[in-house]
């Protein structure tokens, strides 16, 4: 889940929520959304792989 952030960025987050904290996992800032999705489709496919 891609979100944007106050100051211009945008922040890659876990589509599942954390057990413990019953939060989202931040995978990461990025300063284009591009370059968030491009690193979450790198996540979904490490974790299929």
């Amino acid at each position: 889940m891609i979100r944007k952030l106050k100051d211009g960025k945008y922040r890659l987050y876990s589509r599942k929520k954390d057990e413990k904290t019953g939060k989202r996992r931040n995978l990461g800032t990025f300063d284009s959304r591009e370059a968030a999705e491009k690193h979450e489709r790198e996540v979904q496919y490490f974790k299929r792989h």
